[in-house]
């Protein structure tokens, strides 16, 4: 691949052979989540990928829109394309500021819409008999089970992500507001801040861990060799993927994931009459439109309307 051609210069010879590999360590340096991070690494990759099958034209708003064509073509969701587009743009914001760029041909690339939504994905969640079935899988004698434990009672009672519950949870981060104990003031993903409200049986979870492993201070989550025995300072996103996927498989749930989770802990709170707004905070999304969605309208398998059509007599 020849880079030279990706971004247009306002100068002849402004543009290396190393700068677009340069702008992209600036875009990917410049984000907070290890997610996101991996996944605007990804999407680059594919777009200078693009880019090189179609011999490097000079990066534009019609390029990014060929590009955009492709991913629908490939079957790729509307939100798998609103990231491509989302890292693009981070890319051309980037270039701008390194004098790379015209700011008018940034802002045509910007101007490149998103793929049109589908409808709603329902996605996976669990029912409260299969949650708390879940959550009597860990060996709460053993550390490892503790810790487990308490990982699976933060993913399904407060809703994180699992980056969050592996980068925000630190000692002295749940602190008393309002006569309750909540995680005050995490970082979430749009480098969003929340507060979340931690349910009592969620706090003596992790006060059991940390109490057992030692933990006085920095994150909570560490890992836990095979003997039992606590190391490191942290847990990746990675663990808390296996964690899940260990206890799921144990129930006969092959492809339950963290997020999965999260998805459980909003249906249940709305199941309980819990206002769509409050769902929105503490799931910590940019809209109620986005929790809406996430929630699936509350469309209803257990009563489902159709049920009683009055066709099924013979």
């Amino acid at each position: 691949m020849n880079p030279t051609s990706l971004v247009p210069v306002t100068q002849p010879g402004d543009l290396r052979q190393d700068r677009v590999g340069q702008l992209v360590k600036r875009v990917l340096d410049g984000i907070a989540s290890d997610e996101t991070r991996r996944a605007y690494s990804h999407a680059l990759e594919m777009v200078l990928a693009f880019c090189d099958r179609e011999g490097n034209p000079t990066l534009s708003a019609e390029l990014i829109a060929s590009y955009r064509v492709s991913l629908i073509g490939e079957g790729k969701s509307s939100s798998t394309v609103g990231v491509h587009l989302a890292a693009i743009k981070a890319l051309t914001k980037a270039a701008v500021l390194a004098g790379l760029m015209a700011a008018e041909t940034a802002a045509s690339i910007n101007d490149v819409k998103g793929a049109p939504r589908r409808g709603n994905r329902i996605g996976n969640w669990l029912t409260r008999e299969q949650a708390q079935e879940l959550l009597s899988l860990p060996d709460r004698e053993s550390l490892k089970g503790k810790r487990d434990y308490a990982i699976l009672a933060l993913l399904l009672g407060c809703g994180l992500r699992r980056t969050e519950l592996v980068s925000e949870v630190k000692i002295g981060a749940i602190a008393q507001r309002e006569n309750r104990w909540v995680l005050v003031d995490i970082t979430g993903k749009g480098n969003r801040v929340r507060s979340v409200a931690v349910p009592v049986w969620v706090k003596a979870a992790i006060d059991a861990w940390a109490t057992a492993a030692g933990i006085t201070e920095g994150k909570i989550f560490r890992a836990v060799r095979k003997g039992g025995k606590m190391w490191g300072q942290d847990l990746t996103p990675g663990a808390v993927l296996q964690t899940v996927q260990q206890y799921a498989r144990a129930m006969g749930l092959e492809k339950l994931a963290p997020h999965d989770m999260r998805r459980t802990c909003a249906k249940l709170c709305r199941k309980r009459g819990g206002d769509l707004e409050q769902i929105k905070f503490l799931l910590g999304h940019a809209s109620i439109q986005t929790t809406e969605r996430y929630l699936g309208a509350e469309q209803d398998f257990v009563s489902a309307v159709n049920d009683n059509l009055g066709l099924d007599r013979n």
